[in-house]
């Protein structure tokens, strides 16, 4: 190998080769410049070398204690930090037991007994607190009261035979969202015609998930002519699995006359059969769901139905209600009819056939 090599390198016989990686060839030089190319060879593979050890971090032993340093810095912070909000929720529950655990005083300032006052210091504001903070839990989760309206009225102010409870939002207003104005609320076409036509058979109460902060100044605009009974707002609701749920039992009110109208059926799943599940109202102005609405509650209260539950079963499965109810309404129309003209071509034929028989007993010329 070297034999064949020394005829290539000229007279000096002096051999200088390169790495592959950094030329990709063999380079021969021999005379005076030898030493001036040898040297910048080597300048360049020391600056390859030191530019692979930057590249690979575990090839330079610094840059290894460097990451092992910052790691142990990020450690120090992390319990750093834990240590500190640990301290800091010990400190902050012992100011929520000192405060919630602490015993109620009266106008003047003294001590009003309870039902802990025999425990130990310690154990007392543990129970104290934990008795807060579960009532307050129920006050969330319960209606505010096992009797949301009043008595029913006596002669000789008149009651309504039939309690009507509606939902606000998407049932007759509609919240829309603009930069120009903000949040505002449009209002559904046949909500006048509603309250009218049903305020002598229904006491009308709105029913709502909505905080009364939100909901009371709409129900006023929305009502002018104080139809509405009553109002009840979200904190009469039950929370139960992420719903707030209407509890008709809660009404005082008798639950055969009740009926509840909400674009959601959660809102009355305790008492599936008292409600009517209407199609949730997106604005449109062409909208007459209301009308329809009122003529099928109407027809209840008319017809002086005793347990309306036996009349909205019938209608728990549909999607949509108030059509199904239009539809069977025009079937009954047609056949009332048909049954209309059935009865009038019978009466035609009795007609022809007892003028047939009188022929018979009286003839024409005794009639002349």
């Amino acid at each position: 190998m070297a034999a064949s090599l020394v005829p290539a390198c000229g007279r000096t016989g002096r051999l200088v080769l390169s790495t592959r990686s950094l030329l990709g060839c063999r380079v021969l030089s021999s005379g005076p410049g030898e030493s001036l190319t040898g040297a910048l060879l080597q300048d360049k593979l020391r600056n390859q070398q030191k530019e692979a050890s930057s590249e690979d971090p575990q090839a330079d032993p610094e840059s290894e204690e460097q990451q092992k340093k910052q790691k142990e810095n990020k450690a120090r912070a992390k319990k750093f930090l834990l240590r500190t909000a640990g301290i800091f929720g010990v400190l902050g529950s012992g100011y929520i037991v000192y405060t919630f655990g602490s015993s109620s005083v009266d106008e003047e300032g003294n001590k009003i007994p309870d039902e802990f006052d025999n425990d130990p210091p310690v154990i007392q504001h543990f129970r104290r607190t934990y008795k807060y903070f579960k009532d307050y839990r129920q006050m969330i989760i319960e209606p505010t009261s096992p009797k949301l309206l009043p008595d029913p009225l006596k002669e000789p102010y008149y009651q309504p035979p039939y309690t009507l409870v509606l939902e606000m939002k998407n049932v007759l207003l509609h919240p829309e969202w603009s930069l120009e104005t903000g949040w505002r609320f449009k209002k559904r076409a046949g909500i006048d015609n509603l309250f009218q036509q049903l305020a002598p058979f229904y006491e009308i109460v709105i029913f709502t998930a909505e905080t009364g902060m939100t909901a009371f100044p709409l129900i006023d605009s929305m009502d002018p002519h104080g139809f509405v009974s009553y109002r009840l707002f979200r904190d009469a609701t039950r929370y139960t699995e992420g719903h707030h749920v209407k509890d008709i039992s809660c009404l005082n009110r008798d639950p055969a006359r009740v009926v509840i109208v909400d674009c959601n059926r959660e809102a009355f799943k305790l008492q599936p059969y008292n409600g009517l599940a209407i199609k949730k109202w997106d604005g449109n102005s062409e909208d007459r769901a209301l009308y329809d609405l009122t003529a099928f509650l109407k027809t209840i209260a008319v017809s002086g139905v005793g347990d309306v539950r036996t009349v909205l079963e019938n209608y728990s499965l549909e999607e949509d209600p108030i059509e199904a109810f239009k539809r069977r309404q025009t079937q009954l129309e047609q056949e009332e009819q048909q049954r209309l003209a059935e009865m009038s071509q019978l009466s035609k034929r009795q007609t022809l056939s007892l003028g047939s028989i009188t022929g018979r007993f009286w003839p024409r010329s005794k009639q002349e």
